[in-house]
């Protein structure tokens, strides 16, 4: 359970920069000050997405509940939050380094932008590296999965040309086909390579903490009579940890321990809810096939994301593949927003979970956040999933 603030203290921005002596203070590779600096870097690249309520959600969420709040990334840029992490990694280490003339006189070789994603991360690099890497700074090399959406496989080479290599559904066979494609640029020594991992990088955290420093500065405006919290509990989906974690600085930093955060996990990948019981960081369970619906969540926590998220979060929940469904369809149906399941994951919490409902429905004066991470979804293929559900679930 979290019971400190992330540390005030100007950053460095990377927690491996070994010419940083104060990091030896810090706890975790990025802090609440590096979101505010992020935030200040970004929004005027990204929408300032909208906080949305509905009263037929409402209705069906536990008792204590008066009122859910959704924070709308869906309709970000690229279809999901990816697009604010992306862009604070690529402005800060490409395009501020070159304006700063660490790279020579400008006539130095693009950078290539090089990672891997299942897709929403693939085209937050891709969109980043081709708008904001201004006078052909950069490009981006994208490692995916064969099994990625046909949606996100076709907005990342033609919506964002970027290049795409394919490789084994694996968290690992995606690092090694990373590795090689870096090495064997530097190998040739033909272009500036920058690797952003999807949820580890600090920039990456840093900027999709912005989430949640726009969440409460919406509700607090939308709510007049200034209740303190704005919200009470705040629901995040968690699968790398990249999100979760920038927002766990964001909210602590905002509003210390009056606000619970919880994070929404799908059952059939729950390494985060059994690495925050157990406290310490766990990989998938060997027997896990990795075939949730949510394929956004599929990645694990890692050494930057898991300090954070062990540190600053109440607790992590888990939701079934029925329910992840029931709540993606209602969202479509009730708010007329197209999320993808990996969204409809915190929804699921806020309605259907047991352990939510009993301890944290009606803390406070009932308010509960939820972050609806993206709507890039393969509309076909999960309306299929939702019309072989069983009638009693829909």
């Amino acid at each position: 359970m979290a019971t400190s603030t992330p540390d005030q203290s100007p950053s460095s921005h990377s927690c491996n920069d070994g010419n940083d002596s104060s990091y030896i203070s810090r706890r975790h590779c990025a802090i609440f000050s590096d979101v505010v600096a992020a935030h200040s870097r970004i929004r005027s690249r990204i929408h300032r997405t909208p906080v949305l309520t509905s009263r037929s959600l409402d209705a069906l969420s536990p008792p204590g509940c008066t009122q859910l709040y959704f924070k709308i990334e869906a309709l970000q840029k690229t279809g999901s939050f990816k697009v604010r992490g992306a862009t604070n990694a690529v402005l800060r280490r490409v395009v501020e380094s070159k304006d700063e003339g660490s790279y020579g006189d400008g006539t130095e070789q693009p950078t290539v932008v090089v990672t891997h994603s299942s897709g929403n991360h693939a085209q937050a690099v891709a969109h980043a590296s081709s708008s904001v890497g201004a006078g052909n700074r950069s490009r981006a090399v994208i490692v995916m999965p064969r099994n990625s959406p046909q949606a996100k496989y076709d907005a990342v080479t033609k919506t964002y040309c970027a290049e795409v290599v394919l490789c084994e559904n694996d968290p690992i066979a995606r690092e090694v086909k990373c590795d090689e494609i870096i090495e064997d640029m530097r190998r040739r020594g033909e272009e500036d390579v920058l690797f952003v991992h999807p949820s580890e990088d600090p920039d990456v955290i840093a900027g999709q903490g912005t989430v949640c420093l726009e969440f409460v500065e919406q509700v607090k405006e939308m709510n007049l009579e200034n209740v303190t919290p704005p919200l009470d509990v705040v629901i995040i989906p968690v699968g790398g940890g990249g999100l979760a974690a920038g927002n766990c600085i964001s909210l602590r930093g905002l509003l210390g321990n009056s606000v619970k955060i919880v994070l929404a996990e799908p059952e059939q990948m729950d390494d985060a809810a059994r690495s925050f019981a157990s406290g310490q960081m766990l990989g998938h369970d060997p027997s896990n096939l990795l075939n949730s619906v949510a394929d956004g969540l599929k990645t694990t926590l890692g050494p930057n994301t898991w300090p954070i998220i062990r540190d600053f979060a109440d607790d992590i929940l888990t939701v079934s593949e029925e329910d992840i469904l029931r709540s993606t369809k209602l969202v479509w149906e009730r708010m007329k927003i197209l999320i993808e399941p990996s969204a409809g994951v915190g929804v699921a919490v806020a309605l259907f979970n047991e352990t939510f409902a009993h301890k944290y429905a009606g803390l406070g004066s009932g308010k509960v956040g939820i972050v609806l991470c993206g709507g890039n979804v393969d509309v076909s293929k999960v309306s299929i999933l939702i019309s072989e559900l069983p009638p009693t679930s829909l």
